[in-house]
Formats: C-alpha cells, sequence, structure tokens
C-alpha cells in the first residue's frame, strides 16, 4: 500500500492571525502619577498611614489616593487621584496642569487613552510639607550618557 503525498502549496493554508496582549499593572499606573505629581508644584500626594510608616514601606506603597480601572475592550484607562494642596494655590489651574500632564505621560508610556481623570483635592498643607516632596526639575531630566572618546579623557590624577 503505497501512499500518494500531494504537494500542497504553504499558500493553501489560512492561519489564523496572531493576537497580542500586553497587560500593565496598576503599579505602573500610580508610578507615573507619582512622577507627575513629583515635577507639579504646590501639590503632594495623600502619604499612608502611621502604620506604613511604621512598617518602612517604600514610597510607592506607602502612597494612598490614586485608583486606576483599565477598561481592556476599549484601550482606556480612568484615574481618580486625591492629593494635598499648598495654602494659596489656584485649585482650578492646578486640576488642569495636573491632569494634562498625567494624561499627556499616561498615553505617550502606555499608549492607552485616558478617559478620565478625576483629582480631589483632600487637604491645605503648610509649604514646608510641599517643599519635602517636590522634585527639582533638573533631577527630572534623563542621564546624560558619556561617550567611550569622554570616558578616557577622565582619569584620577590630581
Amino acid at each position: 500500500m503505497e501512499t500518494k503525498r500531494k504537494n500542497y502549496d504553504s499558500k493553501e493554508f489560512e492561519l489564523p492571525e496572531t493576537v497580542f496582549i500586553r497587560d500593565i499593572e496598576n503599579r505602573v499606573f500610580q508610578g507615573i502619577v507619582l512622577k507627575c505629581l513629583s515635577g507639579i508644584q504646590g501639590v503632594t500626594p495623600i502619604e499612608g498611614n502611621f502604620i506604613d510608616n511604621i512598617l518602612g514601606r517604600d514610597s510607592l506603597e506607602g502612597i494612598r489616593g490614586i485608583h486606576i480601572e483599565q477598561d481592556g475592550n476599549q484601550q482606556c484607562v480612568t484615574i481618580k487621584l486625591e492629593v494635598n494642596v499648598g495654602f494659596g494655590v489656584s485649585i482650578p489651574a492646578k486640576a488642569e496642569e495636573i491632569q494634562s500632564m498625567i494624561s499627556k505621560e499616561v498615553t505617550e508610556l502606555t499608549g492607552l487613552h485616558v478617559s478620565n481623570i478625576h483629582v480631589v483635592f483632600k487637604n491645605i498643607v503648610p509649604e514646608e510639607q510641599l517643599k519635602k516632596f517636590h522634585i527639582p526639575n533638573s533631577a527630572l531630566q534623563t542621564p546624560v550618557l558619556i561617550s567611550a572618546e569622554e570616558e578616557d579623557d577622565y582619569n584620577d590624577e590630581f
């Protein structure tokens, strides 16, 4: 019994399309929001409670008041954040600044549409507490890499 083989053209087969899935954890969004807030003067995030400080939880775990909801079907994200505001800061202007910065950064870094950003101003804080959280703009810039030529010029001689 011989079986006859028929040569098939690979173009005759239809393969299903590949489905690419990307999941982004809420901690990623929280990190993006915290980075944005650190560059905005006049606001601070709501810090964790006394237990968080005793347990020594890191800054991302010690911050509360950033809530994220993702809609996988619509490829969008909804953000609700609670912040403290400094006395004398214009709340409507600060809300617009926060919303536009977060929307821009989240869209650029994740590729997701930001459907809603709800900012809740929880408390007025003194200026000293604002300075504690604020990071200078120079620290927010990306580090500059040194080329191989510049490394050769450096030496430890005095």
